[in-house]
């Protein structure tokens, strides 16, 4: 049993900050700014909106990192603590995911009559996968291979810079190419429950891959600051967790989508 000595103890007992109040607002800010401007609004106030959620998001993760490397705050139990919370947060959007491919296999294998009893619907030209969506495939499967190098150089006390900014850039490169198979796509957002999924899972994946590029930046310039050790690294280690989740889910995306669903 753990004793504490004179009132200490290894947990982080944060500071009054302004950011969870201020990130909620923006976040609220965002969603009510994305609905307006669908239904005709101003992109002024959505530009706002995403700015300031930027912002504050910018601000919190500066504080977490100045916390975990100069205040040295991030005691083992803590870390342990944040660990827990990035595996149940994955976890969250696994069952997010679920959901969406559980649509897709719906109408996949008991197709509506409205689609014509048969998927893809009539009408509408399947893509296929052998072209933007394989080589998406490679650029996301290398970029596992990279962020994995960039990891066991860090625990062997090397820089793992050179790799993770690899990293960056095949995420990066994904993007490019998806947008480029949106622009040259043979059917739309609206039609039927078929266009509807594709866009809604590839696109949800889209984001995921663009939030997770955005990680492994961050913590591209904080290695290139000599903010990691062998045994104290957790920024990198989430964000390496987060892009081998959106490596599986893309698998599953092409395997089912692409690949079946053509």
């Amino acid at each position: 049993m753990t004793k504490f000595v004179l009132g200490f103890h290894p947990f982080h007992v944060v500071s009054v900050s302004p950011w969870p109040f201020l990130g909620s607002v923006s976040v609220m800010s965002l969603s009510s700014s994305v609905v307006v401007y669908l239904i005709g609004g101003c992109l002024e106030l959505l530009a706002g909106s995403a700015l300031s959620l930027l912002l504050v998001s910018f601000l919190w993760w500066r504080d977490v990192i100045r916390e975990s490397t100069g205040m040295g705050h991030h005691s083992k139990v803590v870390v342990s603590g944040l660990q827990l919370g990035m595996i149940l947060f994955i976890l969250s959007e696994v069952m997010f995911f679920f959901s969406l491919f559980f649509g897709w296999f719906f109408i996949s294998l008991s197709p509506d009559v409205s689609l014509g009893c048969v998927t893809p619907p009539l009408g509408v030209q399947p893509l296929s996968f052998t072209s933007v969506p394989l080589l998406n495939t490679v650029i996301l499967l290398s970029s596992g291979v990279s962020v994995t190098w960039s990891h066991h150089a860090i625990l062997e006390e090397k820089s793992g810079t050179l790799p993770l900014a690899l990293t960056c850039l095949l995420g990066a490169t994904f993007m490019m190419f998806q947008c480029i198979e949106y622009y040259g796509i043979p059917f739309s957002i609206s039609d039927s429950a078929y266009g509807s999924l594709f866009f809604v899972a590839t696109g949800f994946h889209g984001f995921h891959v663009l939030v997770g590029t955005s990680f492994l930046g961050i913590n591209l310039y904080r290695s290139s600051a000599s903010h990691f050790s062998s045994s104290h690294h957790l920024g990198f280690e989430a964000s390496a967790w987060y892009w081998h989740f959106v490596d599986v889910v893309w698998l599953f995306l092409f395997t089912s989508i692409y690949w079946w669903g053509s």
